[in-house]
C-alpha cells in the first residue's frame, strides 16, 4: 500500500516537472533574477568601497599595495560585467519568446551560467583574494598589531562568509536547473 502511494506521488512529480507551465517559469526567472540582483548589489558596493579606497590612499603610486586594490577592483568589475549581461541578455530573450522556446533558453542560460560559477567566479574569487593577501604586509606596518588582528579576522572571514554565498547560489542554479529539466 505504502509503495504504491509512494509510486503514485513519484509519477506525478515526474510529470509534472517535465512540463513546465508559462507562470511556473515566470516564477523560476523571478527568483533567480532577485538573486542576480542582491549579488549585483553585493558586488557593486564591494567596488565601491574598493574603489573609494584605492583612490584617497592609492592614488599617484605604484607598488604591491595599488597592484593588490587594482586586481581586486579587476576582480569585482568582471564578475559585474558577467551579472550585467547574464541579466540583460535573459531579459531580451523573455521578451522574444514563447513558454516552450524561454524554458529551452533558461535551460542553456543555467548551463551557461554554472561554467561562470565553476570557472570566471573562482578565477574572480582567487585573484580578489590575491589582491587581498597584497596589502596585508601594508596594512600590517601602516596599523597597530590589534587593528591589524582586526583586518585579518575580519577580511578573511568575510571572504569566507562570501565563498559561501558563491557555493550557496551555484547550488540554487543547480537546482533551477534541474527544475527545468524535468
Amino acid at each position: 500500500m505504502e509503495k504504491d502511494k509512494l509510486s503514485m506521488l513519484w509519477e506525478s512529480q515526474q510529470a509534472s516537472s517535465q512540463e513546465l507551465n508559462p507562470e511556473l517559469l515566470k516564477q523560476l526567472a523571478s527568483k533567480q533574477r532577485k538573486g542576480q540582483f542582491l549579488t549585483l548589489t553585493i558586488i557593486g558596493v564591494t567596488f565601491l568601497v574598493v574603489g573609494l579606497y584605492a583612490l584617497i590612499y592609492a592614488l599617484g603610486t605604484w607598488n604591491n599595495f595599488s597592484l593588490g586594490l587594482l586586481l581586486m577592483l579587476l576582480s569585482l568589475a568582471v564578475r559585474i560585467g558577467f551579472e550585467l549581461f547574464s541579466m540583460y541578455k535573459k531579459e531580451t530573450q523573455l521578451v522574444a519568446m514563447d513558454p516552450l522556446s524561454f524554458q529551452k533558453y533558461l535551460k542553456q542560460h543555467y548551463r551557461l551560467r554554472l561554467r561562470v560559477n565553476y570557472w570566471i567566479t573562482p578565477l574572480c574569487f582567487g585573484v580578489y583574494l590575491f589582491g587581498f593577501t597584497l596589502l596585508l604586509p601594508f596594512f600590517k606596518q601602516a596599523f597597530s598589531g590589534a587593528f591589524y588582528n582586526y583586518i585579518l579576522v575580519s577580511g578573511f572571514g568575510s571572504i569566507f562568509i562570501v565563498g559561501i554565498i558563491i557555493v550557496r547560489s551555484v547550488i540554487k542554479e543547480l537546482g533551477f536547473l534541474k527544475e527545468l529539466q524535468g
